[in-house]
């Protein structure tokens, strides 16, 4: 070819090379939400591609037909250029699906995604509210490796909502994974007469035409399994305290003063647990006990820890007070700080069981070393030697070992780098992690830095190997059994009567 020629050709690739449009000037591209984040134990749990800053709730509810009918308008901000997002919803029919006010397409699968499909793609950073009408009777769960009732569960005159892992996607769609947690806002309806306890301030009822509409919102942020709106006939008790609320709701089929003695501590005990994990984090605080027979756990539900009424029994008795020290302890461990995966489930459950050691310390009933040395004692046909607590699988999620093997872990723990390094390792932790989640890892990683020692030896016995570690304290202790308040504390434990998620004796 000759060189004009060339020359000639070479500008018109040129020419037509500036004047196609360049990628960016297509457009960005637009790709589905994942339809989970992951967690190993539960991959399709929660979603991708966005990040729910707030949940409003408009759910009218009828305990005589169970019924109930539902507008959610979910506000997030998009984290990737979206084409489809998905909310995890279970059972519940859907009506409409609105994104910024307009229709939407959408699709369910078999088990627990809506998939919603906006009219034109959501950019990454975009803010954006989804709108959801449904209706239909909620779905009850188990908790995982029990027979327990768990989730929606419908009670002789309303509802009480409660469980874990999955427990939200019953009431209302949700990204159901404690790695998005958001505010929340609630407009409860139901028939006259009955009463609607949810999380956070109440801002007030109305009734019309034989309904009542009850208000709350819950301002700091809040993972979605910890979300309530249980329904029913209360006797229920306001107080104030370091200028919160602490609302107390207690079935109004139990007799006076059944549990009064136990939750009525709800204040003190939260006391107490700030002199060691540091302010409470939440606008209010309190309790609710529902007498539902086959409500067999409790479970802190953020500012608002739900109790089965047989952790009571009429009489005082201060071993009661234990399972309130517990659920008052996930108000920090559980809700403040998360578990960045349900396998991690462990630092929730060990950090609640020690609690209750230091509480019964508070007590005079016993110490945390003498409570250690009493379950270190047992043989290992003791429930709480296996599986280890570190990755103790999906139907041993709420096993002795989480509980129990996860608290000796702390303590194991405190006796290795000693008081002064553990309480800093402790505060450190909740500051870190607040609003956020944690993993074991990062655990390991932050003691081991605080401390100054190498720990993986430590927590690798602990969480992660068969059979009994050896004792933090030598041979020459590890078979010290304390008995007194330490034993009649075991023996409760041993016998179910203690640990929350475990049968109620």
């Amino acid at each position: 070819m000759h060189r004009k020629h060339i020359a000639a050709v070479a500008a018109g690739l040129l020419v037509a090379a500036l004047a196609a449009p360049s990628p960016a000037a297509a457009g960005p591209r637009f790709t589905p939400g994942a339809p989970g984040v992951g967690d190993p134990y539960y991959p399709t749990y929660g979603n991708g591609g966005y990040d729910v800053a707030h949940y409003d709730l408009d759910v009218r509810y009828d305990p005589a037909t169970d019924q109930l009918t539902g507008r959610a308008t979910i506000r997030a901000r998009a984290t990737q250029n979206l084409s489809s997002l998905n909310l995890d919803l279970v059972g519940l029919t859907v009506d409409a699906v609105k994104v910024d006010g307009r229709a939407a397409t959408w699709s369910r699968s078999a088990d627990h995604e809506l998939t919603i499909r906006p009219r034109a793609g959501l950019r990454d950073g975009r803010l954006f509210a989804v709108e959801v009408r449904y209706h239909g009777v909620p779905e009850t769960f188990t908790l995982p490796g029990t027979p327990f009732e768990a989730g929606f569960m419908h009670t002789d005159d309303g509802a009480v909502i409660a469980g874990q892992p999955e427990v939200a996607a019953a009431w209302f769609p949700v990204n159901d994974h404690p790695r998005d947690r958001a505010s929340y806002s609630f407009a409860i309806t139901v028939p006259a007469g009955l009463q609607v306890i949810c999380n956070g301030l109440p801002l007030g009822n109305t009734t019309r035409g034989g309904w009542t509409t009850s208000r709350w919102v819950q301002l700091t942020p809040m993972i979605s399994y910890l979300a309530t709106a249980t329904i029913g006939e209360f006797d229920v008790k306001t107080t104030w305290h370091d200028g919160r609320p602490t609302i107390i709701a207690i079935d109004s089929d139990l007799p006076p003063g059944f549990a009064d003695d136990a939750v009525g501590r709800t204040d003190e005990i939260t006391d107490f647990l700030e002199t060691k994990f540091g302010p409470y984090p939440f606008e209010s605080n309190g309790a609710i006990v529902d007498d539902h027979p086959p409500l067999a756990f409790a479970l802190e539900n953020q500012t608002r820890s739900i109790y089965a009424s047989g952790w009571f029994a009429p009489g005082v008795d201060s071993f009661e007070t234990v399972v309130v020290a517990h659920e008052l302890a996930h108000q920090w461990f559980g809700d403040l700080v998360a578990v960045d995966r349900w396998q991690d489930i462990w630092l929730n459950e060990g950090f609640a069981t020690y609690a209750e050691w230091l509480w019964l310390e508070k007590l005079g009933a016993a110490t945390p070393q003498e409570i250690f040395d009493d379950f270190y004692s047992a043989p290992l046909t003791a429930p709480y030697w296996d599986p280890p607590p570190g990755d103790p699988g999906i139907d041993e999620l709420f096993d002795d070992s989480v509980y129990t093997r996860g608290g000796m872990t702390l303590h194991a723990l405190r006796v290795t780098v000693g008081d002064a390094a553990f309480w800093r390792i402790v505060r450190a932790w909740v500051a870190k992690n607040r609003f956020a989640t944690g993993s074991t890892p990062e655990f390991i990683a932050l003691a081991e830095k605080i401390s100054g020692k190498q720990l993986d030896g430590l927590f690798d016995a602990w969480l992660f190997q068969p059979g009994k570690p050896a004792h933090p304290g030598g041979s020459s202790v590890a078979a010290r059994k304390a008995g007194g308040g330490a034993a009649a504390y075991v023996e409760r434990v041993m016998s179910g009567k203690r640990a929350p998620h475990s049968p109620v004796g």
